[in-house]
């Protein structure tokens, strides 16, 4: 039971409105210009290599994203990669970033609804200029008390964003796509987790899910969630 549950946060990206499907739109186009000199499956590792590596330095983001690409150029191409190729990179990072946003199925009924009894609070990691833009974009600002926008998501940023937005994380729920950044920080913090599966996931995001958790849930889409929250309060 979900007892006197004040706060719910809410993930942005692939859990509110599509994201990855766009970066794996521009991974394409990296590897069909990048393929005189590699495979797509070779670069693909490379660049992850390079995300996972850079992630201290660059953070969460489309342009962290760009700066990897070119990086993974420079190495897969010995160098040689061409000033048109490197213009290439910079101008798929522009479009992303002017990309309209696409709500996910579900989305606004739920958060408004949602929005009529409890603090919401949108905890989202990214670019702070790019986040911004997509929430104005969406809709869905208004709905929202807050907004945090972190360099990471950990146990201590849930406790500290559910005590700051609410009496404290152990009457909070987080829902998002992400087990990893999303579900295991925020249960270690005594929070609810409640993990909704995109189809689209980026690999440093993926963990095993903390199955047989009492504050633990798993759910097919956002149209699910309304029902949840009114059974678990039951």
């Amino acid at each position: 039971m979900a007892q006197n549950l004040q706060t719910i946060g809410f993930d942005a990206d692939d859990t509110l409105w599509q994201n990855e499907h766009f970066f794996r739109l521009t991974q394409e186009r990296f590897a069909d210009l990048l393929s005189p000199y590699t495979d797509s499956v070779h670069l693909h590792a490379r660049l992850l290599e390079a995300e996972r590596r850079n992630l201290g330095h660059y953070g969460f983001g489309i342009k962290g994203f760009v700066l990897c690409m070119i990086e993974t150029a420079i190495e897969v191409t010995d160098g040689g990669v061409s000033a048109t190729v490197i213009a290439e990179l910079m101008a798929a990072g522009r479009d992303m970033l002017r990309h309209p946003i696409h709500l996910l199925p579900h989305a606004h009924d739920t958060v408004r609804a949602l929005a009529e009894r409890y603090t919401l609070v949108l905890i989202t990691k990214g670019d702070l200029l790019d986040q911004e833009r997509k929430l104005a974009q969406s809709g869905l600002g208004d709905l929202f008390d807050a907004v945090e926008i972190v360099s990471d998501k950990t146990p201590a940023t849930y406790a500290n964003a559910f005590r700051r937005h609410g009496p404290g994380p152990d009457r909070a729920m987080m829902i998002g796509n992400s087990m990893k950044s999303d579900v295991l920080p925020a249960i270690e913090a005594g929070s609810w987790g409640i993990f909704i599966p995109h189809g689209l996931t980026w690999e440093l995001e993926h963990a095993a899910a903390p199955e047989g958790h009492a504050r633990y849930r798993e759910l097919a889409d956002l149209g699910q969630v309304v029902q949840l929250v009114a059974d678990l309060e039951d």
